[in-house]
């Protein structure tokens, strides 16, 4: 897939480029024909400290056996992928991205675990039975080895205020004085300092040039961590959200449904999110069932309601495994910009360390700044971007991007490069196997990343 860094001039953007159906086959095919390199795989588990607490992190390095067939960059350094997932997962959902990434690229692959998603009392990792249980009680993290978070510690609750976009969602709200709360109100910097101690250790700066990839609600996530390491050279966001006054804004201009293709355009100004920090959300068969059905909608049309039953089906089969990952979600804080509920998370992180009210200000500063860029004189700037998106993405449309989106990335300063490659074939979960696609269109997307990595598009 032939590379051309585009140029941008201060009044005009350069957005779009579109990679055709037979352009996406031809990069599928070519990738899984090149040889594999020999590569080994290692689970980390390491423990940090956040907010006077301690945190289990589980991630999962890929490198060739030969670190001689890791490649270059354009800037001279090694390549190196930290990957986050996506709101449901850990890293376990990520791993066909990384086995590709490595031994088709060569490139040191870190896929890493929001804090409390790993299952750490079996080897395996699958969590066991379902997100809710037939008492009533529902699956919560495990943020510590040895530490659960039982029944007594929150009260299980039904929403039914989305409906047309989750159906009926299910949260576990904390009780006052529990552990359960203390831990979600601190999760936003655990997780940042997570992410900042995996990158620090297995990309020495100096050594390594590290590209991030976060799936989904994994993308704000990434946008977070973009300034906070300093040998982060570029975000490759495809399928991802930007940071989260970005995701906001989109969230307004789409609608409460969102606008995606297949869709007609809904008014502007969606729902506000006012969720509040000491909520988890409990995932179902619905969360599969949102996409399922916009999917179909934008392969099929409105025939794809013909066939319900079968649908309904596939998403129940799915089920089955998607269940095996942690399904529960405690990050709109930060993808969402809810500035009044990070306060509030900050305010009880400080109140329970027993902080000064200068420390408490410069704590909810902290909370603050992990949904938006950050500024400054001795701040590094935003890098560059390579956004991606699929055929038939639930969540996000060409049209976003060219109004929102890229318009929000050209106004920072300094303004990185931000440009999108609309890829006309796949789904939100762009490496889902699809007719003659086995991997989806993810062989094209990392053939664009490569490109982009070795042609000086992140310079």
């Amino acid at each position: 897939m032939a590379y051309t860094k585009p140029v941008r001039s201060h009044t005009t953007i350069e957005t779009f480029a579109r990679v055709e159906r037979d352009e996406i086959l031809g990069a599928s095919q070519a990738l899984l024909a090149a040889p594999d390199i020999e590569i080994r795989q290692q689970e980390k588990i390491f423990t940090i400290e956040s907010a006077g607490l301690e945190w289990d992190i589980g991630i999962v390095v890929y490198e060739p056996t030969d670190a001689s067939r890791t490649p270059i960059g354009a800037d001279g350094k090694k390549v190196g992928v930290f990957l986050l997932h996506g709101g449901a997962g850990d890293y376990k959902s990520m791993e066909r991205q990384a086995l590709l990434l490595a031994s088709k690229y060569g490139y040191r692959v870190v896929s890493a675990t929001y804090p409390g998603r790993l299952f750490l009392d079996d080897p395996s990792r699958d969590w066991p039975g379902d997100t809710i249980n037939p008492d009533g009680s529902v699956r919560t993290p495990i943020w510590k080895q040895g530490e659960h978070i039982t029944p007594d510690q929150y009260e299980v609750r039904t929403d039914e205020t989305m409906r047309e976009r989750y159906g009926r969602r299910t949260f576990a709200r904390a009780l006052p004085g529990s552990r359960f709360r203390d831990r979600l109100a601190a999760a936003p910097i655990a997780l940042e300092e997570a992410c900042r101690q995996a990158m620090v250790s297995e990309f020495p700066n100096g050594e390594y040039s590290i590209y991030l990839h976060g799936h989904s609600t994994g993308g704000p996530l990434q946008f977070m961590m973009s300034q906070r390491v300093p040998n982060v050279s570029g975000v490759l966001a495809i399928e991802n959200s930007a940071f989260g006054y970005i995701n906001e804004q989109k969230h307004a201009w789409s609608g409460a449904l969102g606008k995606t293709r297949g869709q007609s355009k809904l008014a502007k100004g969606g729902r506000v999110r006012t969720d509040p920090f000491d909520e988890l959300y409990v995932r179902t068969w619905r969360d599969t069932a949102r996409y399922r059905g916009a999917e179909a909608l934008g392969r099929e049309g409105p025939d794809a309601l013909l066939r319900l039953p079968w649908l309904m089906e596939d998403v129940l089969d799915d089920w089955e495994t998607a269940r095996l990952r942690p399904q529960f979600k405690s990050e709109y804080l930060v993808t969402w910009n809810i500035v009044g509920s990070l306060s509030d998370a900050a305010l009880h992180t400080a109140a329970r360390l027993g902080l000064s009210e200068e420390a408490t200000d410069a704590m909810a500063a902290h909370f603050m700044s992990l949904t938006r860029e950050l500024t400054g004189p001795d701040v590094r700037p935003v890098p560059n971007v390579l956004f991606g998106i699929s055929g038939n993405s639930r969540d996000h449309s060409p049209e976003v991007y060219q109004d929102v989106i890229l318009p929000m990335f050209a106004a920072m300063e300094p303004a990185p490069l931000a440009t999108l490659i609309h890829f006309q074939a796949g789904q939100h979960y762009y490496i889902s196997e699809e007719p003659d696609l086995p991997y989806g269109i993810a062989p094209a997307v990392f053939a664009s990343w490569d490109d982009a990595i070795k042609g000086g598009y992140f310079l």
